[in-house]
């Protein structure tokens, strides 16, 4: 009985529409500083739905586990049972179906003595089908002191056999050369001579899973010829590698020689031409594609706050120059400090695209509180100096130049979620580079974003185009409150398609409640103290109450127009690989070139029955909210941010990328080769 009730302690379990996964723990000795005590994550998965191994192959993403553990006991890795490939279209994935057991050892050591442990877990984990979902856990258990905890014993040792074999006999080297990696194995059991291996490196981004491996057996040897992947992100020195044969499983760890001497074949010495070409266009396209980021509407609210801003200082020369170059710093501070945020979230595995900041819903909130803020600013409801302690308001009415400054920094987060033409094929580039071009290419693109306000800033004659300061001018800023409402509106659609209804309207009670505590703060005497004050709270009591609304809505399935297939990494395969022509919208809420596109192009019923004339399957794919496989095929097509429009015509044929600024015209030139197939 004790054991029973110690045992039914020791599991938590949650339950999604494709797994149930239950934390089991297992202490055969009891639990004890010295003893063997271990967990284990079991996934039952829905049937044909998988998750992935440690490396999931061509997509997809591995199980991850984030412990909190009392004082006294840590956990090791997940010992991974062998996983099995999954083939899909031209692609092939490593995973599980069925039931699998992750199981973590634990270290307990003398502080943990005496004590039940309360052990936390969040596990994520993807699972697919033809779709794939992300999901997750938070899991509690406790193990209690001393107790044998062996009712999830079976569970255990099923997963122990399913790890891979550890041979101490086995020998293995490998040598790069060229495009492929040679491996051999000496010391494999006799049975397995002759037969076929698979090899699965425990490395992601390194083989072509899915070209086959030309391979022999010599003299007792096992040797292969593994296909290096045209994209790889790895030069280990030492591979890891699980080797399939059957139902039999062994790791196996060899050392690898011949990256440098790869590279040196590569890569000449010194910088070559053409490197240096490609690196000298990117740079022209980044700087062509700032300066055309000026015109795309999502950077329309700050050329509203410009104009605004020449206009007042038509005839202050320095001022209006020390205003363009403040502004040019914060644009090009801001785009350095965004490029070196994401150069280390991707080093630490995160996958990031351009505008990544809009896919949390958090970002997206702060962002219509600040623009419903300008937006009062403008019409007149509150000064900011008025809000502002004497002192701090004197420095600023000193230092005009710090707002030109964080205009520039507004502009980036605001500029954000576009890609405007050249710069789509430059960032992706970028990414491709060591950090320091990497940040060389945002300068440009930072540059290019601030060179018109720079130059109007610092040519005499553009200051003498604008009208002289008037009356006119207090018009024009309440009438530039409007493109700061509209923005907020935006905004708030975002918000809608990534956390439902009850996020928009937690978010408006809390745009509402700050309006009045703004406008409160700004009367004059004792109103202030008087209605401030409890506005003020108001306001911090619709963010709590907001606060729960905001978190993302789960697993919504995209919704997407008649004629359109949500996207997905397998349908895409699937359809190419039948031979169909596939065209893929690249989009996302946040993006506003997207949604243009989306409305005129991408709807207009003459465009649309081209596609059908040319038998094209049209694919939508939704990156409002972070997904890692979108971010992987937009990395696999050179770009990293959307919209992206690419078109793949069928066959061996390479995929056609098309401009950002779509265009029925553009689509028609793509389709004529299929048309005119059709037609002969």
């Amino acid at each position: 009985m004790l054991l029973l009730a110690a045992a039914a302690q020791a599991a938590s379990t949650v339950e999604t529409p494709n797994v149930r996964a239950t934390l089991l723990a297992y202490a055969p000795e009891g639990v004890a500083a010295g003893q063997p005590v271990w967990l284990g994550l079991q996934l039952r998965h829905r049937p044909h739905w998988h998750t992935y191994w440690k490396n999931p192959g061509d997509s997809g993403l591995p199980t991850t586990f984030e412990w909190t553990l009392p004082d006294g006991v840590t956990a090791g890795g997940i010992e991974w049972p062998a996983p099995r490939p999954l083939p899909f279209g031209p692609l092939v994935n490593y995973g599980y179906e069925g039931t699998v057991l992750l199981p973590v050892p634990l270290d307990l050591s003398d502080a943990a003595r005496g004590r039940d442990l309360r052990v936390r877990l969040r596990a994520d984990w993807l699972v697919c089908r033809e779709t794939c979902i992300p999901e997750s856990g938070d899991f509690e258990i406790v193990l209690p002191a001393g107790r044998v905890l062996a009712a999830n014993r079976a569970a255990f040792e099923t997963a122990r056999a399913a790890r891979p074999a550890v041979l101490s006999d086995v020998r293995a080297a490998a040598q790069v050369r060229g495009d492929t990696l040679e491996v051999e194995v000496a010391g494999l059991p006799v049975r397995l001579h002759g037969a076929t291996l698979r090899l699965l490196p425990e490395t992601e981004g390194l083989i072509d899973h899915a070209r086959p491996v030309p391979q022999s057996w010599q003299a007792g040897r096992w040797q292969g010829r593994v296909p290096l992947s045209s994209q790889r992100s790895a030069s280990p020195e030492r591979l890891a590698m699980v080797l399939l044969a059957g139902a039999d499983s062994f790791r196996v760890d060899a050392p690898v020689a011949g990256w440098r001497a790869a590279m040196d074949a590569a890569v000449p010495a010194e910088p070559a031409p053409a490197a240096l070409a490609g690196f000298a266009a990117a740079l022209a396209l980044a700087l062509a594609g700032g300066v055309l980021l000026n015109l795309m509407p999502c950077v329309f609210p700050i050329l509203s706050l410009k104009v605004l801003d020449f206009a007042r200082h038509a005839d202050a020369r320095r001022t209006r120059v020390l205003g363009g170059l403040a502004y040019t710093v914060g644009v090009l501070l801001s785009f350095l400090a965004l490029a070196g945020a994401l150069i280390a979230l991707r080093a630490g595995g995160e996958q990031l695209g351009w505008g990544f900041q809009l896919q949390e819903p958090a970002f997206v909130a702060a962002l219509a509180l600040l623009f419903t803020l300008i937006g009062l600013n403008l019409a007149g409801v509150f000064e900011v100096r008025g809000l502002l302690p004497g002192s701090v308001a004197g420095w600023r009415l000193h230092h005009p130049a710090a707002d030109a400054f964080l205009t520039g920094v507004l502009a980036v987060v605001v500029a954000s979620p576009c890609t405007a033409p050249f710069m789509g094929a430059a960032l992706g580039f970028a990414f491709t580079l060591p950090a320091a071009q990497t940040l060389l290419i945002f300068a440009a693109l930072g540059l290019g974003l601030a060179l018109p306000y720079l130059l109007a800033s610092l040519v005499p004659a553009v200051a003498r185009l604008l009208p002289k300061p008037g009356p006119w001018m207090a018009r024009l800023r309440t009438l530039l409150a409007f493109p700061m409402f509209a923005t907020v509106v935006w905004l708030l659609w975002v918000l809608g398609v990534q956390v439902g209804v009850a996020g928009v309207v937690g978010l408006l009670g809390v745009l509402l409640a700050v309006a009045f505590a703004v406008w409160a703060w700004a009367l004059p005497g004792r109103s202030r103290i008087g209605l401030g004050v409890p506005a003020l709270a108001l306001a911090a009591a619709a963010g709590v109450w907001a606060a729960p609304a905001l978190r993302p809505a789960g697993d919504v399935p995209p919704a997407v127009e008649a004629g359109w297939m949500p996207w997905t990494p397998e349908r895409e395969a699937s359809l190419r690989a039948s031979g169909q022509p596939v065209f893929v919208d690249f989009t996302a809420a946040w993006c506003i070139t997207c949604q243009v596109n989306k409305r005129t192009t991408l709807t207009d019923p003459a465009v649309l029955a081209d596609f059908e004339r040319a038998g094209v399957a049209l694919l939508r794919a939704d990156w409002t909210a972070r997904d890692p496989a979108i971010t992987a095929a937009l990395a696999q097509l050179g770009r990293s941010g959307v919209p992206v429009y690419v078109l793949y015509p069928g066959g061996a044929r390479a995929p056609l990328v098309l401009n950002e600024l779509l265009s029925p015209g553009a689509i028609r030139t793509a389709l004529d080769p299929l048309k005119r197939k059709e037609t002969l």
